[in-house]
């Protein structure tokens, strides 16, 4: 334990336990003035209340009087001594920030993230959901395991529990999403695609996302409701880093055409068999839009041209457009949207 000597009023509530979280310890000393001793015994009760135990409460000289982090324990087993200093009975200077009583609950969240994520300055970057780079792969990793049944014509809910089921890392749902995701019938086969992008594809109609969560150094994912304030959520799919002709060649090879009077979704699946991909359609669109690409009508008279610009002016002509996307596993598929944005 690390221990310091100092003359004056000294204050301890409860053990001189450490405050421990699973990454680190936290050990905090807060030091005033001489004449301070009723703010230190106000200070000790509040922070005993808020299950902040084990700090050391004392006087201490002019020099002594500033926030400070020490930095101890072995890269596996981190200490973080903290010295924060008593400025009145309703306020303290800690090196993350000043804090009144009435903010004891912010307080607590501060040693918990430093206990449990080490000093700012220190931390990996953060590339997405919170997640630092190998949190993040490991995240891709599990979400890229291949979906093991046919989706197409199964209820929804029955499609994601499988899923579920599947994954190396679990999955809850918010209350109540479970019975909203619906038992509605799947209406495109994603057998060929990965996890992640299914079962974002998945939710996605329902009105649900699926979004990463880090709790302990433990990853999860959470279904929750779709909402405008959700700035981070699950993809279906991703644009690939690389040009369409280096993800999918075929793109740019040429074929006759003659297409005369047939519905979009028949030119469009007919398309993506020859091209050997899966094909996904943004049904929030579609719906939102009004399009029926089994119903909408489109022809290309007799030409030679290459499958990207075949796909794509059949389909505009349902006012509809493809993007080349791809899972986590990589694998490349066309996910089929509206011209006008939702």
């Amino acid at each position: 334990m690390h221990l310091r000597h100092f003359a004056g009023i000294f204050i301890v509530i409860g053990s001189i336990a450490p405050f421990a979280r699973a990454a680190g310890t936290v050990e905090l000393e807060l030091v005033g003035s001489r004449t301070q001793a009723a703010a230190f015994q106000e200070w000790a009760r509040a922070l005993d209340k808020a299950g902040i135990s084990g700090v050391r409460i004392h006087s201490g000289s002019e020099e002594e009087l500033k926030p400070a982090i020490e930095t101890g324990g072995t890269p596996q087993r981190p200490v973080y001594y903290i010295t924060g200093v008593v400025l009145s009975r309703e306020e303290i200077a800690l090196p993350g920030g000043r804090y009144k009583r009435s903010e004891i609950g912010r307080l607590k969240l501060w040693l918990d993230d430093l206990a449990e994520n080490g000093l700012p300055s220190q931390r990996p970057a953060k590339v997405a959901f919170g997640l630092t780079q190998p949190q993040y792969d490991e995240l891709r990793q599990a979400l890229a395991e291949p979906v093991k049944f046919a989706t197409l014509g199964v209820a929804r809910r029955e499609a994601v529990d499988k899923i579920a089921r599947q994954l190396s890392i679990p999955l809850a749902f918010a209350d109540g999403s479970r019975a909203e995701v619906g038992d509605d019938k799947v209406e495109d086969e994603l057998r060929e695609l990965t996890c992640g992008t299914a079962l974002a594809a998945l939710l996605r109609p329902a009105g649900y996302c699926l979004i990463p969560k880090l709790s302990g150094g433990t990853i999860s994912l959470v279904v929750v409701k779709s909402r405008p304030e959700l700035k981070e959520i699950w993809p279906v799919g991703a644009k690939p880093e690389k040009r369409e002709q280096e993800i999918l060649p075929k793109l740019m090879e040429f074929l006759p055409v003659n297409v005369q009077n047939v519905s979009a979704a028949t030119a469009a699946e007919a398309i993506a068999k020859r091209l050997e991909v899966p094909l996904v359609y943004d049904r929030v669109g579609l719906a939102r839009h009004g399009i029926d690409p089994a119903k909408a009508m489109v022809s290309m008279p007799r030409s030679q041209t290459t499958y990207s610009l075949a796909l794509r002016k059949l389909l505009s002509q349902a006012g509809l457009r493809f993007e080349l996307r791809v899972d986590e596993a990589g694998t490349p598929f066309l996910w089929i949207g509206t011209v006008k944005p939702i």
